[in-house]
């Protein structure tokens, strides 16, 4: 595949990958009561590491020796992005709201944009900046349901620090993945952070499973765990993966906007949630927004 087409599956990974992620927000209201946070996430992401080491199991056996000296990188990114953005989400959702994670989880793009440039100096210009600022306005009036004066209202609690950590993890698991190559392909490489990311999960899963009234193994959580493990873990973070690569991180960060819009489309289809005018209205805003920000590589 050339480098332009490479480009072009890229762009166009941006439009498909929050459909994938979308469903963690059904997964994320189902769960509590059926299964604990760390124990979902170490189910999720054991299932997902195991298909991603399956179809990369060639290259990871002739790469051993390069995936045993990388592992410290291994370890963080796991951290980062499969226990801290992983369980920690749902930690947060127990004493805080849909709308403050929803508004926390907004800052995420911005973030990659303004440290991609100062750090890893990927090139951004004036008018990519006014297309993040569209899809900003453009999720946040979703998110506030088309009702900006509800902004001053916002209450604040403990578990918003929980999803702000979730949301700097996040940053931080983006930039990362740029600023430290590996030889790997993002399958293999997906493969190997995942059960590192499930080594680190490990403990504190079983602190839950001793402790807690919720089983840690049943079929409903499994099923829950499962879906997440193929959607927003398996395909969500190998598309991700492959954006990254081929368009950099300030970039592809604006594919976290469309979140909140795929979640409404979803929550209509599969829970008959009414969807309203303001979803039209962040819809028109975040999609000239992308446009914006990925221009360059028409």
């Amino acid at each position: 595949m050339s480098s332009r087409s490479r480009q072009r599956l890229a762009v166009a990974l941006i439009f498909i990958t929050p459909a994938f992620w979308s469903v963690n927000y059904l997964i994320a209201r189902r769960a509590p009561g059926v299964i604990e946070p760390h124990v979902l996430a170490l189910q999720r992401w054991l299932t997902a590491g195991l298909l991603f080491c399956f179809f990369a199991r060639t290259e990871l056996w002739a790469q051993r020796r390069l995936v045993l000296a990388d592992w410290r990188h291994s370890v963080v990114l796991g951290a980062l992005g499969m226990w801290i953005c992983g369980a920690w989400v749902y930690l947060g959702g127990h004493t805080t709201s849909a709308t403050n994670i929803a508004l926390i989880y907004a800052l995420s793009p911005v973030m990659i944009v303004v440290i991609s440039r100062l750090w890893l100096k990927e090139p951004f210009s004036a008018v990519q900046a006014c297309g993040v600022a569209l899809a900003l306005a453009g999720v946040l009036h979703v998110v506030l349901k088309g009702e900006w004066a509800q902004l001053a209202k916002v209450q604040w609690s403990v578990g918003d620090a929980w999803i702000l950590a979730a949301t700097v993890a996040w940053t931080f698991y983006s930039l990362l993945l740029k600023r430290w190559p590996s030889p790997l392909g993002d399958g293999a490489r997906l493969g190997v952070v995942s059960l590192a990311g499930v080594a680190v999960l490990l403990p504190f899963a079983a602190w839950e499973a001793a402790f807690s009234p919720v089983p840690a193994f049943s079929r409903a959580g499994f099923e829950l765990a499962l879906a997440a493990a193929v959607l927003p873990g398996f395909a969500a973070y190998l598309a991700y993966s492959v954006m990254l690569r081929e368009l950099g991180a300030a970039r592809v960060s604006v594919v976290l906007y469309l979140g909140p819009l795929y979640a409404a489309i979803l929550a209509w289809l599969v829970l008959g949630e009414p969807v309203h005018g303001y979803h039209a209205v962040g819809m028109a805003l975040v999609l000239p927004g992308i446009y914006l920000v990925n221009r360059r590589s028409d």
